[in-house]
């Protein structure tokens, strides 16, 4: 029997222990383990990336997507004083699709290929491997890092395609007038089951994190909390305070805070139960644009965006990139280019729900394609 227990049952096997040596776990510790245990956790031990696996992300639909992401680098560089070295940082590099095609462009600007020193943040043994194959010719230098805040310092171009939503986050639902922990316990009625459950009321830090246009919420509101996102953006600071830089994120979520469950996993491109066999699908939560916006602010950091991708990949030039891979392809292949185009930027694809923010060092000129952040919130 012991040799034919899976990795994932033995996650599941830990989480059932660990529950009952302290009780129920907040989503966010749930979430930690079932994508980075190191023996059987989502990320440590698989490729999800790419068509016939969990998921697939934008680098992985076209090379047109890691291409205008690199022109927009290129600019990047360009306004930064064209610094040498620079570090060109890619957090959560999936496949290293996008930072393969990324450096492809590179050699458009004289100098930026001998200049850029490639850093990929990955916390995924399997990845790593996937990304060493798929950059082993990449014309710039390609090393590793377990944090963004363990690459040495200097002038930055970082870029993150589908990382923020990875993040763990906490859930808090009102019950009786009061905010208390969403968390994961043992179901009552189901042996060997996981179901949710709350917790402990928040204690008031945790409250002041609840957006304050949700916190008179009614009972039954359930809302989530990112507490990640204000470390990582406070790292991102120190870097962009110390030399010039520039920080590109994209991924999915909302313009403003919403309350209800975003949690989803993933597996085999496949919705299933975020609870059901930790460790065996990606854990994923929407991003909120304007909280992470907000902490970019109060770190003294320029905000510029949220836009939606498909205008941003468009106003880099989607259309005309898009036309000339076309060139002297057959119709099949003209086709195909179309779809990928329209899957990148439609609003009923990935154009309007995937959104785009930038950060900046203080004294640096606008990046391309984006205007400076106006909270959502108040155009409304």
């Amino acid at each position: 029997m012991t040799d034919e227990f899976r990795p994932v049952e033995m996650l599941a096997e830990r989480l059932r222990a660990r529950i009952a040596s302290e009780g129920p776990l907040p989503v966010s510790a749930f979430m930690m383990e079932a994508l980075f245990d190191p023996m059987a956790g989502f990320y440590a031990t698989k490729d999800p990336l790419g068509a016939h696996n969990d998921f697939i992300t934008a680098p992985e639909i076209s090379q047109m997507f890691g291409e205008l992401i690199g022109l927009w680098a290129v600019e990047c560089w360009g306004q930064m004083g064209s610094p040498d070295p620079v570090q060109l940082i890619e957090l959560g590099p999936g496949t290293g699709r996008m930072m393969s095609d990324v450096a492809r462009v590179l050699r458009a600007a004289p100098g930026l290929v001998e200049a850029a020193e490639a850093t990929l943040v990955e916390a995924s043994p399997a990845l790593k491997m996937v990304q060493g194959r798929t950059l082993a010719g990449a014309p710039v230098p390609v090393c590793w890092a377990p944090r963004l805040e363990a690459i040495r310092p200097g002038p930055t171009l970082l870029l993150a395609n589908e990382f923020l939503d990875c993040l763990p986050i906490r859930q808090a639902v009102k019950t009786d007038g009061v905010w208390r922990e969403r968390c994961v316990a043992m179901h009552p009625d189901e042996a060997g089951r996981f179901a949710f459950v709350l917790g402990t009321a928040l204690a008031q830090a945790d409250l002041d994190l609840i957006d304050p246009s949700l916190r008179d919420l009614p009972d039954g509101t359930l809302v989530e909390l990112r507490p990640a996102d204000a470390p990582l953006i406070a790292a991102l600071a120190e870097r962009l305070h110390a030399h010039p830089g520039y920080a590109l994120f994209i991924d999915y979520g909302s313009d403003t805070a919403e309350p209800g469950d975003t949690l989803q996993a993933i597996a085999r491109h496949e919705k299933v139960d975020p609870l059901e066999a930790p460790g065996a699908a990606d854990l994923t939560a929407w991003v909120n644009f304007e909280a992470v916006a907000q902490e970019g602010l109060k770190a003294g950091l320029q905000v510029f965006g949220v836009m939606g991708q498909g205008a941003f990949l468009k106003g880099l030039g989607l259309d005309v990139r898009a036309g000339l891979l076309a060139q002297g392809q057959d119709e099949a292949g003209r086709a195909r280019i179309t779809r990928q185009a329209a899957r990148l930027c439609d609003p009923d694809e990935m154009g309007e729900l995937f959104k785009v923010i930038a950060f900046a060092s203080p004294d640096l000129p606008p990046p391309p394609g984006l205007g400076r952040y106006a909270p959502a919130s108040e155009a409304a």
